[in-house]
């Protein structure tokens, strides 16, 4: 019995010890500055008191509107680039920030979606006008739980890569990542992690925010996803009311290249001429 006890302590304190870890994953920025219209680099205030780096692309012609992108975790405003080019040659504002901890935002080392969601909210302030909001990886349950908050602020919705259900998000990733990892340790982490949280990590799954919106939403994901497989798509499809969901299936991508397919930039003028209200 006192083995089995010494065994079931080592577990637990393992387990929380890994749950602090993978909130410190290192963060791997890239590079891909801005090359059309005109860029302005600014400090938004975040919601600390610390600061975002953000880039603002004003288009050469009169703007359309404002497009916010959010990136993923572990990444920066750099990583969402390749993506406001497309917003920006059809001629919108494009607005894309490094969230805390990220890029050379002010640290904040408890990231995690309600962060993500703090940050975009910020710019939303800031910025004081209805926008388009896109929204990657976890800047996309950022991005939704944003939205349930700032309904009045959101025009169309953009989510890429968004997961379904938390909880069932968090242990199919690290399944992919090491099947023995994910199925021994994963539960406990995911648990801890809902104890953190306060509980709450249900309550902010996209697929239960998903039917509070009444915002037309574009989901983006890639065919070969295996950070989040495409079953979350289709659940998070189905789950916003009234069909306001569409789903674009990038062919062959990955988690972070949906938006190098070719089809990509239609997909995203088609559905903006289709929704968006003068």
């Amino acid at each position: 019995m006192t083995i089995l006890i010494a065994a079931a302590a080592i577990y637990l304190l393992l387990t929380l010890f890994l749950a602090y870890l993978l909130h410190q994953i290192p963060r791997r920025p890239v590079h891909d500055t801005p090359d059309w219209g005109h860029v302005t680099d600014v400090q938004i205030p975040a919601a600390d008191g610390g600061a975002l780096e953000t880039w603002i692309v004003e288009p050469d012609t009169a703007s359309k509107g404002t497009v916010l992108l959010a990136h993923g975790w572990s990444r920066n405003r750099d990583r969402m680039t390749n993506r406001a080019r497309v917003f920006g040659k059809l001629g919108f504002k494009t607005v894309f920030h490094s969230a805390r901890d990220h890029g050379n935002s002010t640290p904040n080392r408890s990231m995690n979606a309600f962060r993500f969601a703090e940050d975009i909210e910020a710019v939303l302030n800031w910025l004081g006008e209805p926008v388009l909001l896109y929204g990657h990886s976890a800047g996309a349950a950022g991005a939704i739980l944003a939205a349930s908050h700032r309904p009045d602020l959101i025009r169309l919705l953009f989510l890429e890569g968004c997961y379904a259900r938390t909880k069932e998000g968090l242990l199919g990733l690290y399944r992919s990542v090491n099947p023995v990892f994910g199925l021994v340790f994963g539960p406990m982490i995911v648990s801890w992690m809902d104890i953190y949280y306060r509980f709450q990590m249900d309550a902010i799954s996209p697929e239960r925010l998903a039917r509070t919106l009444h915002v037309p939403v574009l989901l983006i994901h890639g065919e070969k996803d295996r950070s989040f497989p495409l079953r979350h798509a289709w659940r998070l499809r189905d789950a916003f009311p009234g069909g306001r969901a569409e789903l674009f299936v990038a062919k062959g991508s990955n988690h972070s290249n949906s938006s190098l397919d070719p089809r990509y930039a239609g997909a995203m003028e088609s559905f903006i001429s289709r929704h968006l209200k003068a």
